[in-house]
């Protein structure tokens, strides 16, 4: 019997952070439900989020482990950057990963699937699976857009060629006159030579990779995903945005940990506002703010006189019950009005529930991505990595995003402190008010534009269809 019938296999194997494994198993999912084989590699300790990821998709999950603490340096327990809670910590996970090297080669010998789809932090991969003859391609999780300003900053260095840190550059080579400044630039420890290093072979594995898949679709960024396709010559699919591969209510709740609010009592908490009325605050699972500023922020939220729902990440000096960060009395003032989310909340069912109205995000692209998904105006607060490109786009190139000013990565400089007056002023604008209104229009077009490239016929259904004609060719 030939190769013909024979069903394809993809292995999927994410960076260990809930920002990039959540993506990774949406992206699995929607292998899954086009008939191809789907296997997610990760370690025992984020099979918990993982499952609840997957849902009732069929999918396989194989674990490989780290040596011993004492041989990876990484403290008990600490596989997942989440966990890791310092920039220290994330750091040496991002070292340690190159010990899950030996495992998942004795996995893919075993198994021998057909594509091995890595993210960008295991630049071994490419290397590691053309030792079976596998292709690699590279997952980052991004749309073109950033992906395009990531290349072009690494390729022209026009950072170099600036007297300070504030003086803005243009991207070179990159259509719609893109300014940035070198604070908005990922930064780098100087001393850190081994993660600059991993970045240059991550660049390096990704060039000789078979190729790269964006979450983004074709309609929301044709320009960038044309120069990043013909003048900057990589080979890409969109199959994004995968976040729409979870359907219902459910799916959407049990997706990432485990949510800190029952989905019951949220969703009639939502149920008792009027459409478009409430705005969704949320820094991703990375962000922590000191007290001084959720106290401005949840000023700037009463101020405004919209209904919210807040999402608090708890840090350790925010796990006081007291919570002393929050205003005397805010809590009897808000009651009915806000609602605080301390822990995980299930986002994606929280945006696209009709009482909400707009979002207030530090632009990581899945978060950035689920907001254009759901058609919302979006309030920018970049923090660090790509989310300044993100920022951009929300507010230069699809203009659905208001700016809170931040000009700075987290940690460079001490922290911009953002005011109440700014934040109260910003959540109004894409809240209320006739630009509110023609931003949400614009967003809800892209929006409808999303849900139809996903479905038979459209752009990211047909784009999937040549990978996987690619993959099957190659196979035989």
């Amino acid at each position: 019997m030939g190769n013909e019938n024979r069903e394809l296999h993809v292995f999927f194997f994410p960076y260990l952070a809930n920002g990039h494994i959540i993506p990774c198993v949406d992206l699995a999912r929607v292998f899954a439900s086009r008939g191809i084989r789907a296997t997610i590699v990760t370690t025992p300790l984020n099979v918990p989020l993982i499952s609840r990821t997957v849902g009732k998709a069929n999918i396989n999950i194989r674990t490989i482990k780290f040596p011993s603490p004492e041989e990876t340096g990484l403290p008990e327990g600490c596989e997942n950057a989440e966990l890791a809670l310092s920039a220290d910590k994330i750091m040496k996970l991002l070292k340690a990963t190159v010990l899950l090297r030996d495992p998942l080669e004795q996995v893919l010998e075993e198994e021998h699937p057909d594509c091995l789809v890595a993210d960008m932090f295991f630049p071994w991969a490419t290397d590691s699976a053309a030792k079976f003859g596998i292709p690699r391609i590279v997952f980052h999780g991004l749309g073109f857009f950033p992906l395009c300003v990531l290349a072009c900053v690494r390729q022209y260095k026009p950072q170099d060629k600036v007297s300070s840190y504030m003086e803005p550059f243009v991207v070179p080579n990159l259509p719609g006159e893109i300014t940035l400044t070198k604070m908005q630039l990922p930064q780098i420890p100087k001393h850190d030579e081994v993660f600059s290093k991993q970045l240059e072979e991550a660049n390096e594995s990704e060039l000789k990779s078979y190729g790269v898949i964006a979450n983004s679709f074709y309609e929301l960024e044709p320009v960038y995903a044309d120069h990043y396709r013909n003048e900057l010559g990589r080979r890409a699919w969109h199959l994004g945005p995968v976040s729409l591969c979870n359907r219902d209510t459910e799916e959407k709740a049990r997706r990432g940990r485990e949510a800190a609010i029952d989905e019951n009592e949220c969703l009639k908490w939502l149920q008792s506002k009027e459409p478009n009325s409430v705005v969704y605050v949320c820094f991703g699972s990375m962000t922590s703010f000191p007290d001084a500023q959720l106290k401005e922020i949840a000023m700037g939220l009463e101020d405004s006189g919209q209904s919210f729902i807040w999402v608090v990440r708890k840090g350790s000096k925010s796990e006081d019950e007291k919570l002393e960060w929050l205003p005397e009395g805010f809590e009897e003032r808000i009651e009915g009005k806000g609602l605080i989310i301390r822990g995980w909340a299930p986002q994606v069912m929280i945006l696209d529930h009709e009482a909400v109205g707009g979002f207030v995000t530090h632009c990581g692209w899945n978060s950035v991505l689920e907001g254009v998904c759901a058609g919302l105006p979006m309030v920018t607060w970049p923090m660090y990595a790509e989310q300044f490109y993100n920022a951009k786009f929300l507010t230069d190139i699809v203009k659905i995003g208001v700016s809170v000013g931040v000009q700075t990565w987290i940690g460079m400089m001490g922290r911009e402190s953002v005011k109440k007056e700014v934040i109260e002023k910003a959540v109004k604008r894409v809240m209320v008010g006739e630009e509110a209104e023609e931003m949400r229009n614009r967003a809800q077009e892209l929006g409808k534009m999303a849900r139809q490239a996903v479905v038979e016929g459209g752009s990211s259904y047909s784009d999937f269809n040549s990978l996987v004609e690619d993959l099957r060719s190659r196979a035989h």
